[in-house]
Parts: C-alpha cells; structure tokens; sequence
C-alpha cells in the first residue's frame, strides 16, 4: 500500500505544490494561514477512452494564530458522510474542526478517496450505495423512537427532539449524505494509503476517526505507528469480525451472515500479527457464552493462545463511546479483541463523565463541545 501511495504522490506532485506554504517538499506541511485545503495521493489512470485521476484525497485544514499543540490532528468522517461532520453542526453551531483549531491544534479534515470533495467515479471506484433515511432515524439520530437496542430510550441529545423528518436539524444532517463506494474493502484499500501519504506530508499526528473510519485508524497505525501518535476511535467500526442487525424486543440483535465482515478482526486488509497469519483462516475466532455486561452483546475474538497486534501496541489509543449509541452494545468488543492482542486501549465512555445522553453523531448533537472537550482532555494526557 505505501508503494501505491508514494507513487500516487509523485503522479499529482502538481496538485499538492500548489498549495500554500508547501515550498519545501522536504519539510513537514505546516499552515501559514488560517483555512486552505490540498490534495494528497492519487494516480493518473485510464477510464474507458479517457484518463482520469483516481485515488486522491481532500484535505481541508484549520489553524489557531498560535499552534499550541504537539501534534496536529486529522479528523476522518464514517459510512456516506464527508468532512462537514467536522465544519459546523445542522443547527448552525461551530463543528469539532473549530473547537480544535481553538484549542491549539492544527485541524485537518479530510473527505474519503471516493467521496465529496475528493471526486466520485463509479468507473474508477465500482458500484456506489447510499444510506436511506429509515436507517439513520431509528439507529443513528432518532433512535429514542425505534428503540431497537436497549440503549435507545436514553437518547436526548440531538438538536431540537428526536431526529427524524421534520426536525430542521435532521433534514439539514440527511441533505449532507453522499454516495459511497459500495465495497468496504476497496474504500480500505484506497483510504489507507491516502491517510499515510497525508500524514507523511503533515508530519507526526493524531489520527480521530469515527464508525467506518475506526478500520483506516487501526490500519494506519499498524502500518505506520511512527506517524500516528495516538489514535481516537469515536465509535469505530464494528462489532469484531461480524456484523449484526438490531430488531429489537428480547433478542434485540442477529448476526447478519456467516461470512466474517472484518476477516482480520477489526479490519478488511491484512494485520501484522505475532505470530503473523498468511490468510484471515489462521485466525479462530470463538463467540463468548455470556455478554461482558448487561446490554451488550456477545462478543466474537480469538481463540486462545491469541496472537498479537505489537505494532497497534506502540499506538496510545482510546475507544470514545456515546451513552444512547448503538455502538454502546458493541465498542467491549473491540476492546476486548485489542486487549488481547496486547494493544489495551483506553475507554471513554461519556456518561461516566457526566456526558449524557448522546448518540452516534456525537460531533453534531447539542453538547459536541463538551465531548470534545473530554477527547481533548484525554489527548493531552496521552501525548504530552
């Protein structure tokens, strides 16, 4: 994958020498202006009967008067969203990208190769797909109303009532949806390395991802943990191996397929494991008797003697999880499968803070400052 990177580089080098303040390729990008964007990665590649270019990422940067930080951080949106997750908020408040420009830290946001600013091309990329509304109002925003899983009813926290139709604030939230790249495993495969010529750009950072973009973090910092000096997963991607969906009543979730969704536990593309794997099938993977809590459910990990991650080891990370967030049944798991493998990731889970209330779109709901606020609190005692 870097290889596909660095030569995606030198293909566009054009795009990204013209960006402002990059005179020095040798050197680390840094901001000398408040906002700008630029491009990193991609390669020229035929198209039918034309060349187009493919494999690009957009990055769009915010920067304090005075950088107080150690280490930038780069803001990494989930499934059919783009970086305005991070720009503003429905209901018109200042978004993350702000709060962490004002706390000191060069902010970069990033739209997925594939996806908004960077370019779609179906031709390039394969079948695309898009969320409906059904789903984000009864598992992402409005979920107090479907109560499909049992933390459901504690939702309270998006802006203006539950978000379905007809609340402002969703409808706002719903016309930022895009297209997506229909195959999880080829957004991994363009992503990763787009984030890791970004970074090899930027120098050092902080990696924040959210819900699908949890599988770009874990990759990026087994691949390159020298550039990536901590690693906030907001939700990542989950559960461990298979994927679920929620019913609710009794037996409020099923696994959706036999097939594992994330062959390598908590990614699509290979792991570097100890002992290392040569295919997903070296992995055995047992489903516990019992959830770990109440309301959670039954996780799926390695068999023991479980094998390793040392390079996520090396990548100080936390698990951030929202008290009425569906991923609240499932972000143990992840857990649980990086504990065993020796990674042991901190928790943040938000209503032992105080923080109540909060779904999956955290960075949108009324309270986002305050939850960035305690991310902020956490990376400040992990990389200082």
């Amino acid at each position: 994958m870097r290889t596909f990177a660095a030569a995606g580089a030198l293909a566009l080098l054009g795009l990204a020498a013209a960006c402002p303040g990059h005179a020095d390729d040798t050197a680390p990008f840094r901001p000398t202006q408040p906002a700008g964007y630029f491009f990193v990665g991609g390669h020229y590649q035929a198209a039918k009967d034309k060349t187009v270019a493919a494999g690009q990422m957009f990055v769009e940067y915010r920067a304090p008067a005075q950088i107080t930080q150690p280490y930038p951080i780069v803001l990494v949106h989930g499934t059919a969203q783009t970086g305005t997750n991070f720009l503003g908020t429905p209901d018109g408040r200042p978004g993350w990208a702000d709060r962490f420009a004002a706390k000191g830290f060069a902010t970069y946001v990033i739209d997925q190769v594939g996806r908004g600013r960077a370019g779609g091309d179906a031709e390039a990329y394969g079948p695309y797909a898009r969320l409906p509304v059904e789903d984000l109002e009864t598992v992402f925003t409005g979920q107090e109303r479907s109560t499909l899983y049992p933390q459901a009813k504690l939702h309270t926290q998006w802006p203006g009532g539950p978000g379905v139709r007809g609340n402002a604030a969703f409808d706002q939230f719903y016309l930022s949806q895009v297209p997506y790249i229909a195959s999880a495993l080829k957004s991994e495969e363009l992503v990763d390395p787009a984030l890791i010529a970004l970074l090899e750009k930027i120098g050092p950072a902080i990696l924040l991802t959210h819900s699908q973009a949890g599988v770009f973090g874990w990759a990026v910092s087994d691949q390159r943990p020298d550039l990536v000096k901590a690693h906030v997963a907001v939700e990542p991607n989950g559960p461990t191996f298979y994927d679920i969906r929620f019913k609710g009543g009794t037996d409020w979730y099923e696994r959706v397929s036999e097939a594992r969704a994330r062959p390598y536990g908590i990614t699509r593309v290979p792991l570097h494991f100890e002992p290392p794997v040569s295919s997903p099938a070296d992995l055995t993977v047992v489903q516990a008797d019992t959830p770990a809590r109440p309301d959670q459910i039954r996780c799926w990990l390695q068999a023991a003697p479980a094998r390793t991650l040392p390079n996520l080891a090396k990548v100080p990370a936390v698990i951030v999880t929202a008290e009425a967030s569906f991923r609240a049944t499932m972000d143990d798991c992840t857990a649980a499968f990086l504990t065993q493998a020796g990674a042991k990731p901190d928790r943040l889970a938000l209503a032992e803070h105080g923080i109540r209330g909060n779904g999956h779109m955290m960075m949108l709901e009324s309270n986002s400052d305050q939850v960035a606020d305690a991310i902020i609190g956490w990376i400040e005692q992990r990389t200082r």
